[in-house]
């Protein structure tokens, strides 16, 4: 972990639109993630290896990791390339 003054040049070189962008923000290898991932679709995303920049969750979707509690939502995780186009990865609470 590395806190820094301001996340928004670590996320602008990650390739991270501020559509995706979120709270937290990981590299892993490769790989960026943005938000309350569920771990289950990054280790999928390892396993299968898809030519991709990296997974995220926008906001902080009530329901995800980190963000339990009642009145969950469903909510999706997108995979996201360089130029930052995004498209459903996996959807969850549905």
């Amino acid at each position: 972990m590395t806190d820094v003054p301001s996340v928004v040049p670590l996320k602008q070189r990650a390739g991270l639109s501020p559509e995706l962008s979120s709270c937290h923000t990981a590299i892993v290898g490769d790989y960026v993630i943005e938000g309350h991932v569920p771990a289950s679709d990054i280790q999928r995303m390892l396993s299968e290896g898809p030519d991709i920049r990296g997974l995220a969750v926008p906001g902080m979707p009530i329901g995800s990791p980190g963000m339990e509690g009642p009145n969950a939502r469903a909510y999706d995780v997108y995979a996201f390339d360089r130029w930052g186009d995004a498209n459903v990865y996996s959807t969850h609470g549905k």
